[in-house]
């Protein structure tokens, strides 16, 4: 009976199905190549990996409800599948159903199929429908919102890129300008533009006077050698004195205890440092926005079609001779299993 049933339905009830394929993989602008032998070679030398992310992404978005709620409201899918030619079995909603979204969610995933070969690294979306040119309408329809998707992810990709970038250059701006005013404060408080140069300068005014002391040195060395009374012995030595002081006083303002110079120059060392350094993190944060508004300008991921979607010219369900086979191989076994159930009952049944 469950034989002659299924028989009755799948080959004279069963509303014919059509299958409407397509095949697409995501890739890369420089993930282009040149010309190579053979198809196989051409999805190895492609670098398909870089947009595995993105087809995975894909991959669900058509698997979901966002999918079939534009194809509820573009397509009106539920008279695709709810024609009144369809039979009973296979139209949507079911005789035990409601007609509820969840139900088409359900019936969706059924007659939608997407995934992903891994032999060739293409996405294949099948889109089965009980007329031809729907199917192929539906599987044209999901494959345009991939396209879609793919450019909104790109574009979502470029708009966070930028915005962290400016982020990080006015960060950056901050920093320095900080940088910036600790000198200035630290310039006012101590009254001294720059301590380097300052002692430096020192350094050259005690240099000179050393000069000059060796030079009256020398010279009084020689009066004394050639004249001892020259009068002029007294002036020399008051001379050589006076300019050892002033050695002593601008090295004093160098080194030593109390508000030298030298005590100076940590503190503003460690603020010039600061300033180059966030001055070297601006231009790098600037050179960064620069780069990713380039980026921005360009086609991160697309999705390339490798086969578009066709139109059905044969069904391809039911499969009405391999599922009446099927229940007729189960019907065959459930009747072994309870003729040997039976069987062995009777065996063992006491005899009157």
């Amino acid at each position: 009976m469950p034989v002659l049933l299924s028989a009755i339905y799948f080959f004279g009830i069963a509303s014919s199905q059509y299958v409407s394929e397509s095949r697409f993989v995501i890739k890369a602008p420089n993930q282009r190549t040149s010309q190579v032998s053979s198809f196989a070679n051409l999805i190895q030398t492609t670098g398909l990996s870089a947009g595995q992310e993105q087809s995975n992404q894909v991959i669900d978005f058509v698997r979901s409800r966002s999918a079939l709620e534009i194809l509820v409201q573009e397509l009106s899918i539920r008279k695709v599948y709810g024609a009144a030619e369809i039979d009973l079995l296979s139209r949507f909603p079911l005789p035990w159903q409601k007609g509820a979204f969840e139900e088409l969610f359900d019936y969706y995933r059924n007659k939608v199929q997407i995934n992903l070969d891994t032999d060739t690294g293409l996405v294949v979306l099948r889109a089965i429908a009980f007329n031809p040119a729907e199917a192929a309408a539906i599987n044209q329809k999901l494959l345009k919102q991939s396209e879609q998707l793919v450019n909104e992810l790109n574009e979502n990709a470029r708009t966070k890129a930028i915005e962290e970038a400016e982020i990080r250059v006015v960060e950056a701006e901050a920093r320095v300008a900080a940088a910036r005013r600790a000198i200035a404060q630290y310039r006012n408080r101590v009254s001294v533009v720059d301590p380097l140069q300052e002692a430096t300068g020192v350094g050259e005014i005690v240099n000179r006077i050393i000069s000059e002391r060796a030079a009256l040195e020398a010279q009084l060395s020689t009066l004394q050698q050639v004249t001892p009374d020259h009068p002029s012995i007294p002036t020399l030595r008051e001379q050589i004195a006076s300019l050892t002081r002033e050695i002593a006083r601008q090295t004093a303002r160098v080194v030593g205890r109390g508000n030298t110079i030298s005590s100076k120059l940590p503190s503003y060392d460690a603020l010039k440092l600061e300033q180059e350094l966030s001055s070297e993190l601006l231009v790098l944060a600037q050179t960064t926005l620069a780069g990713a508004r380039t980026d921005a300008l360009k086609q991160q991921f697309y999705l390339e079609r490798v086969v578009n979607p066709n139109t059905p010219d044969k069904a391809e369900y039911p499969k009405a001779f391999r599922t009446v086979l099927t229940i007729f191989g189960f019907a065959l076994c459930l009747y072994f299993i309870i003729w040997m159930f039976v069987v062995g009952i009777l065996e063992h049944a006491p005899e009157e």
